[in-house]
């Protein structure tokens, strides 16, 4: 684990991206958003200056190295992604018991007997499940997550609980399900967003090495290697000169939210890896195509002049 209006014109078809707007709901939560609007996944950074150290921390993580979409339709057999379940009110607390107890949410957690695992049930990675509750709009979260006796109780690595109506952070140096000690969730690519037409939030992404040292959004650092790599919660975003209006529908509109929102730095992993949830509607061959893209048409952003909520 550990907004402006755009026009693009795709092949063999005139396709509008429309004006990127605040805070698509989740769907089967219409009333919740996802973190309120000065929530920092929520922060635009299209215009913000270029951190003066950008090019080395690029570097660092890989010049060369392409973006890949860690997220699709289904890979060995699973759904290819992080999924998440939306679940109800009247849906049954189950008690969960933590690896880092010291650092997680006690709970209990809805979480509902079929709860999709990220790799499927016999997966062995990072197993993350997600589950909102849309009667309270409260985020649910674990990280190597399995389920015993049918589901009535669980076992994690570390869990955390987030109320997507505020701004609140997790206390300094706290993991959550995410080693930078950041909700999952709204770094998330969503189909249903790209149907809509854009992305309104920065996405999830990871590096091979980071520092051990995390700044703002980040409570946590997981520090694996020695030397000069980037800290947790780093924002980088795609250069507004790189041109993508050859790139496929669906892959345009994540590059777009990667020039006008960028991403997070979240977890170790593979260079330029992007988060997202499965969806059977994705298509794959156009999303690969954000492989065009490579660690050399990224900038880190000097993100000091945006408000810090819930510090």
């Amino acid at each position: 684990m550990r907004r402006g209006l755009l026009v693009l014109v795709a092949v063999g078809a005139a396709v509008a991206i429309p004006a990127l707007v605040s805070a698509h709901p989740l769907p089967g939560a219409p009333s919740c958003q996802v973190f309120p609007a000065d929530n920092p996944w929520n922060q635009r950074v299209d215009r913000l200056p270029v951190a003066k150290n950008s090019a080395k921390l690029v570097a660092s993580i890989g010049l060369a190295s392409p973006v890949h979409p860690d997220f699709g339709t289904v890979y060995a057999g699973a759904p290819n992604g992080i999924p998440f379940v939306v679940v109800s009110g009247r849906t049954r607390r189950v008690p969960v018991s933590f690896q880092y107890s010291d650092e997680s949410d006690r709970g209990p957690y809805p979480i509902p007997r079929n709860a999709p695992i990220e790799g499927g049930p016999n997966a062995t990675g990072d197993r993350h499940v997600i589950v909102v509750d849309s009667a309270t709009c409260t985020d649910y979260e674990l990280f190597s997550a399995y389920p015993h006796r049918g589901g009535a109780y669980w076992t994690a690595g570390s869990g955390a609980i987030f109320n997507m109506r505020s701004d609140h952070l997790r206390p300094a140096g706290w993991t959550s399900a995410d080693a930078a000690g950041l909700p999952i969730l709204p770094g998330l690519a969503r189909y249903d967003e790209v149907a809509r037409g854009s992305i309104d939030h920065a996405l999830r992404f990871t590096a091979p090495c980071t520092a051990p040292r995390y700044v703002y959004p980040a409570r946590h650092e997981a520090s694996t290697c020695s030397g000069f790599y980037p800290p947790m919660g780093m924002r980088v975003r795609l250069k507004a000169s790189v041109n993508i209006s050859g790139l496929p529908y669906q892959a345009r509109v994540v590059a777009q939210a990667l020039k006008a929102y960028g991403m997070i730095l979240a977890d170790n992993g593979s260079p330029w890896y992007i988060s997202g949830a499965p969806n059977p509607r994705w298509n794959d061959d156009a999303l690969h195509q954000l492989g065009q893209l490579s660690g050399r048409d990224f900038q880190v952003v000097d993100t000091s002049s945006l408000p810090h909520p819930g510090q």
